[in-house]
């Protein structure tokens, strides 16, 4: 692996950490409201906000988007490195 594929991994990892913060405060009001908050929301709303569009809440109050767009992010991830992998083979 090199180490593009080991930052790119990285930046998974590290956007995957702000979307499940940004998800535990949505059950925490004070916290989505302070100024963290407001920043993870800046980061992850972008992301998460087509997703809810398409997937509407279960029974209007359970929302599985955020698990939906993590799945997404994870095979969007692996994708891109299976294409980087692929064309650094063709280049040899």
């Amino acid at each position: 692996m090199t180490q593009f594929e080991n930052y790119i991994l990285t930046v998974e990892m590290v956007y995957r950490y702000i979307l499940v913060i940004y998800i535990i405060t949505s059950w925490l009001p004070s916290v989505r409201e302070s100024a963290v908050g407001e920043f993870l929301g800046k980061l992850s709303e972008p992301y998460l906000r087509p997703f809810r569009r398409i997937i509407p809440p279960l029974g209007g109050v359970l929302d599985i988007s955020p698990i939906i767009a993590l799945i997404a992010l994870h095979y969007a991830t692996v994708g891109l490195i299976t294409v980087i992998e692929l064309i650094g083979a063709a280049g040899k």
